[in-house]
Parts: C-alpha cells; structure tokens; sequence
C-alpha cells in the first residue's frame, strides 16, 4: 500500500511538471495563447502562411520549464508581409518558423525587446530561417536580429540574402541590463549577402563606438558564412571580451574586425579563401586582443582585408576612433597560400601611434606564388617576433623572429594545411603560458601553426552538416525561369513581349527599321535586345519627350548585343536609367558589339540609390554624341554610397563625343568598401572634349581601378583628360596609355603612374 501512495505521488508529481499543449490558428489566438502561457507549455502554430502581424511574446517560463512557441511542421509556418518577432519575457524558445516574403520595416526583425521596458532574458530562437526578408528600399535601414538583455541564444538558424542596409544582427549594449551579457550565437547559416556599396553591410556587430569601453562577453561559435561580402567586416566587434571561436568562413570578402573594445579572443577559426579576390581574416586594433590558432587558407585580400592586418593607431584617441593596439597576442596560426598580411596598416598622419607590446609567436607561412608574406607601413619596433616559419621559397628578406624552413602539408578535410609538427620552438614563456591557460584554458603549443588537424576537420564538418535551420540545410536556390525568344517589329511588339513575359528570361530580335516610343520603356525581365541587321534602326521619341528611354527595374538584367542604333530623333535626358525606386535588389546590364550614333542626352545614368553588381561595356562604337556617356554621380550625401560594383568599359571605340566620358562619385570618407571598381582597358578615344572645365574621366572616390592600353587623340586639349580624386587610401593602376594632341592628367598619391606616353 505505501509503495502505491508513493507511485502515485511520483506520477503526481510528474504530471504536475508537464505543461499544457495548444494549438493556434491566427495572432489572436496566439496573443491570448502568450497571456495565459505558464512555465512549460507548448503553443503550436498551425502550419499556413502568417501575414502582417507581430509575435509579441512576454511570458514567463522557468530554466527547468521553458515556454515554447514552435510550427506545427518546422518551416510550414510562413512569416510574410510585414511582420516581425519580438521577445520580452523570460526562458521562451522560437522553433521552427520562416520568414519569408515580407519585410520589417525600421524595426528588427527578431528583437529580443518588446519596449524599453521589456527585454528579454534566457531566451532562444532555433531552427528558425529568414531569406530575402529586406525592406524595399536599399537605405531603409533595419537589424535582421537584436539582442538585448542577457543570456539570450540564436542557433541551428538560417540567414539568407541580406540586401538592405543594416547589419545583419546585432547586440546592443544600452544599459546595464543588456551588458555582460552571454549572449551566444552558435551553429548558424550565414549566407549570400552581395556587396551593399555602402557602410552596413556587416553579418554582425556587438556594441557600437558609444558603448566599446563595456564588456559584453558574447559567444560567436561554430558558425558558418558563405560568401558574405557585404563590406570590409563580416563581424565588427565594438565591445569587450567577446570570443570568436571555431566559426569557418567560405569565400567571404572581408575580416572579422576588432574594431572597438579590449581583450577580445579570435580563436580556432578556419578562412576558406580559395583565392576569391578580397577575402580577409582578422583585423586587430585597441588593447589585450588574442588572435591564435587560427587557419587561413588561400585568402587574398590587401590592406584592411588582408589574411591579418595589425592596425596604427590615433594618438590619443577617443574610443570611437582607432586606439593604438597594445598587449596583443597573435600565436599558432596558420597562412597557407595566402597574400601578405600587414603590420602598422593604415599608418597615415591621423593613424601615426605604432602598435606596442604585441607578441607576434610560432605562426607558419606556406607559400609557393608570393615573393613576400608581410608589409610594413610604420616602426614595429613594439612587436615581438619569435617563433614563425617561414617557406623556403619566399624571396623576402625575413626580419629576426621569422625562420626559413622546408614545410609540409597535412590534410584536414579537403584542404591542405601547413605542418610545423617538426619544428619545435620554444618562444613561448613560463608567463605568456600562464595567461594563457587563465585566457583560453589550454595553453599555447610550441609547435609553429595551426596544426590540430582533428579540431579543423571538425570545425569544417559542423559548418556543412550542423549550422542552420535542420528542415532547410540546402542553399536557396533561384527557381528556373521561361526563356523566351520573339521577333519584335514595332515597339508594340515589344511591348507586348515585356508585358506577356514578366519575370521570364526574354530574348527580343528586333527585325523592323524604325521604333517609335511614346513612354519610357520599364525592363521587367531579364532581358537580352538584339538584332541580325547591319544598317541602322532609329529609336525616336515625341518632341516633348523628357527623361530615361529604357530603365533596368531593380532585379533584373539588361544586354544590348549586335545593335546599330541612331538616336537622333531620341529626345531624351538618358539612354538607360537604373532603377529609380531605390529598391534594395541589384541589377546588371552589358552591352556587346554595338553602335551607337547621334545620342543627345546620357547613354546611361545610375540612378540616386540603385545599385548594379556590374555593368560590362564591351567591343562598341560611341559616335557623335552630346552629354555624359556613363554618369554615376547621384550619390552626394558623404556617406560613401555609390551606385556599381564593378565597372569594366573595354575595347571600345568613341568619338566625336560632346561631354565627359565618364563620372563617378564615391563621397566621404568610409573606407568599408572594395567599390566601386573601374576597369577602363584598349579603348579609343578621338576628339572628344566635354565643353565645360571638367575632366573627360572623373574618378571621385573610385576604390580601384586599371587604365591601361587606352588612345587618347585630340581629347580635351588645353584641359583635364584623367583625374582622380580621393579622400581615402585608393588603388589606382595607369600604365601603357598614349596621348596625343590632347589635355593633361591629373594624378593623386594613389595612382600608379608607369609607361605611358604623352605627345
């Protein structure tokens, strides 16, 4: 009999510890659901699509009885419209939902806050995806993801196709509530984000300048980023004693920053470079960093996106700028195949505080196609170098801390790394070890490199098989589109075409002689113009025709192939516009073997906040025009936005043209940018001249840039033929042009001015 009461009394107990389950149908019922939820309880949203609404959550569960909120069927639950998640109450877990098709507006979309009042605490979103979810407008600015509170975790989460500007996700430091904080954020997807051609464009970011002198303590850990190349930081630390551990990034065009804040750890990280232009590793600045045991691997970025960068400092500067890097270790990585890496980089004279007391240990460098594996831009005299090893076959005259040495390969993986197993060094000291089992609970190894083949192996298998949301472990894929070819005789033709095949991959052949357009013409298809004919096809316009002939809509792609075109009648403002909406999808044009005569107006115009990936002007012929050729010039607001990627004019022949050849405009003073990139290469150009005190080619704050193999013949005489204009470090290549009978260059300090000929 007693040991029945006591049966029963355990099942009592037992059942006392189950929460109720219930299933919701709409926000409503979910409202009330999070009012009445007690520690324990499951609310299952019912599988459908969720539109326009807001999962305000503010209940309160216990560490031993969490409040749950997951789909019914991982994935099957479809956030749209706009919407967003926000969490203000206490041990709740998100499972499982989707958001897609929508947006959030200024808000985040998962914001660990409801109010100023309500934030959350030991709170966890998992299993959960978020693709395309951007606000319309490019520089409409939201978070994907906010922290604040403590103790709250982002994980087995997917993040796909960041466009906006905004950081992807962000930890936020605004009072003691949200500090030391714990956060972590560990086996996510990041994924896919396109270069923003601007600031913001950051997978994450914990604490901003305000607030880099508070320790957040935040866990970034066993994560996977692909192909994030946003800007020059993938993840910009502005706070202290953050870790950043056994994370791999693939292919991804920038650096893990240590921007702001002290004592931070990069640690047990694998750079995948594949020798992707751009792609980076670890920038240092401020006081007590640890970069160690890390891999980079075929990573080839320069300056501030080098496989590892030790920055110069600001004398005396506030913490909100660059505060000299002081007491920083950087020991027991790996650089294989990899561009130089830089010390004192960025010295200028505002960046003039060398680094001090930095102990540079044991780290190994393979390479096999570079005459150097470092640069020095100042003194560093205040670093330590003892232990790091060196491949034979460098050319480079080593300083004293670095060892020639035969090195090998191991396999970790798929990859090769370099093996200093037969190098035992002993640089590290008796205190150096203690801080570092204080630091890291291990110590330093006194072999040269990363060398932990187990641990790289496992940190590249758990990106491919245990990051981001379980029901969505494959990429996104674009959806196969119709392709369609059409024979257009009139422009109704052509209208009907765009009209009948939206969204559609449309090949127009334009077979009549003359086209007449009474409006603008919008592409809103990726779509291919071309011709068989050889004599010339008019485009006309009515007299009182003002503005863009054809524009790109925002997403889609526009080439011009094999056309011969005669615009005289065109009376127009520009050719083609750029999208003018300011949507945050990119778009993309090329034009191929065409000719172009008797243009009144721009051939084509980047429109105020558009922005293309790449626009390839290729084997065409400019003749007789009046305006701008190719205007990119929109974007005046000094904060370093600008309108396309990367630029390439090749090959091309222009002539008699009224007007500058080429503007563009990058202003400010930001310097998160590889853009944009102009190639201007074996291009004729007789007797243009822009009427006006301009240059012929204007590069205002153009990144980088090649000018090579061009003519210039009775350009511009007596004015500016080429110049450049920059306020920040730039790269600029000028070789092997020739000018004859024409106006003079204008260089800066960025420009690499070789063989070229001037009569």
């Amino acid at each position: 009999m007693l040991r029945l009461l006591l049966i029963n009394c355990f099942l009592l107990i037992a059942l006392a510890g189950i929460g109720n389950t219930v299933l919701v149908k709409n926000w409503e019922e979910l409202a009330i659901a999070n009012k009445k939820a007690l520690p324990g309880d499951i609310i299952v949203l019912q599988n459908g699509e969720w539109n326009n609404g807001t999962l305000s959550l503010n209940c309160n569960g216990t560490k031993e009885q969490p409040i749950t909120f997951k789909a019914q069927t991982p994935g099957k639950v479809v956030i749209t419209g706009k919407s967003k998640l926000l969490l203000g109450g206490n041990y709740i877990i998100i499972d499982g939902l989707n958001f897609n098709n929508g947006y959030a507006g200024k808000d985040a979309i998962i914001k660990f806050s409801i109010d100023k009042d309500q934030i959350a605490t030991n709170c966890r979103v998992t299993n959960t995806v978020i693709n395309d979810f951007n606000n319309p407008r490019r520089l409409e600015e939201n978070y994907w993801v906010a922290f604040y509170g403590k103790n709250n975790r982002v994980d087995h989460c997917s993040f796909f196709n960041k466009k906006n500007i905004g950081v992807l996700m962000a930890v936020i430091l605004e009072d003691d509530r949200s500090r030391e904080n714990f956060h972590s954020i560990d086996h996510n997807y990041f994924g896919f984000r396109l270069p923003l051609a601007s600031n913001g464009g950051e997978m994450i970011r914990v604490g901003v300048s305000e607030h880099c002198e508070f320790n957040s303590n935040t866990q970034i850990a066993d994560n996977f980023f692909e192909h994030c190349d946003g800007e020059t930081e993938i993840i910009s630390i502005k706070s202290c004693r953050n870790v950043i551990r056994n994370n791999l990034f693939a292919e991804c065009q920038g650096a893990v920053v240590l921007r702001h804040g002290n004592y931070n750890t990069v640690q047990n990280n694998v750079f995948i470079g594949n020798n992707k232009e751009g792609t980076g590793g670890v920038r240092i600045i401020n006081k007590g960093q640890w970069v160690v045991n890390n891999l980079f691997y075929k990573c080839r970025g320069k300056d501030f996106r080098s496989p590892l960068s030790i920055m110069n400092g600001v004398p005396n500067s506030p913490a909100n700028r660059y505060v000299t890097v002081t007491d920083a270790v950087v020991a027991n990585n790996s650089f294989f195949e990899c561009s130089s890496i830089g010390f004192c980089e960025g010295s200028d004279n505002e960046r003039s505080q060398v680094p001090d007391n930095v102990q540079f240990l044991n780290n190994i460098f393979l390479n096999s196609k570079d005459s150097i594996v470092y640069r020095t831009s100042d003194d560093i005299g205040g670093i330590h170098f003892a232990g790091n090893l060196v491949s034979n076959n460098v050319n480079q005259q080593l300083i004293s801390g670095f060892s020639k040495t035969s090195l090998f390969t191991q396999k970790a993986g798929t990859i090769s790394i370099p093996d200093g197993s037969k190098s035992a060094i002993n640089s590290i000291s008796d205190s150096m070890q203690s801080a570092s089992l204080t630091r890291l609970g291990t110590a330093l190894s006194s072999t040269a490199g990363f060398i932990d083949v187990k641990r790289m192996s496992q940190i590249i298998a758990t990106a491919y098989s245990g990051c981001g949301a379980k029901w969505n472990m494959s990429k996104a894929v674009e959806p196969k589109k119709k392709q369609v070819k059409a024979d257009c005789k009139t422009t109704n033709d052509i209208i009907q075409q765009l009209i009948n095949n939206s969204g559609a991959d449309l090949l127009i052949n334009l077979t009549g002689q003359a086209y007449h357009f009474s409006a603008p013409l919008l592409i809103s298809s990726d779509l291919v113009i071309t011709s068989s004919q050889k004599s010339s096809i008019r485009f006309s316009t009515p007299a009182a025709f003002t503005g863009f002939l054809l524009q790109i809509s925002a997403g889609k792609t526009l080439s011009l192939r094999n056309i011969n075109l005669d615009l005289a009648a065109a009376n127009i403002t520009t050719f083609i516009s750029t999208d003018t909406s300011g949507s945050s999808n990119h778009s993309n044009f090329s034009m191929r073997n065409c000719h172009i005569e008797n243009l009144n107006g721009n051939f084509l115009t980047a429109a105020k906040s558009s922005v293309s990936d790449s626009i390839i002007i290729n084997n065409c012929t400019f003749k007789n025009g009046d305006g701008v050729l190719f205007s990119f010039t929109t974007e005046t607001d000094n904060r370093g936005y600008y309108n396309v990627e990367k630029l390439k004019i090749t090959n091309n022949t222009i002539s008699n043209y009224n007007g500058p050849i080429l503007a563009m405009l990058r202003s400010g003073n930001d310097e998160s940018t590889m853009g944009p990139q102009l190639v201007f290469s074996k291009n004729k150009i007789n007797n243009c001249n822009t009427g006006q005190d301009g240059a012929l080619i204007n590069l205002a704050g153009t990144q980088y840039s090649v000018i090579e193999k061009n003519t210039f013949s009775n350009c511009n005489p007596g004015k500016i033929v080429l110049q450049y204009e920059d306020i920040v470090r730039a790269a600029h290549f000028y070789r092997q042009n020739k000018i004859t009978g024409s106006g003079k260059n204008k260089l800066n300090k960025f420009v690499l001015d070789e063989n070229n000929i001037t009569q």
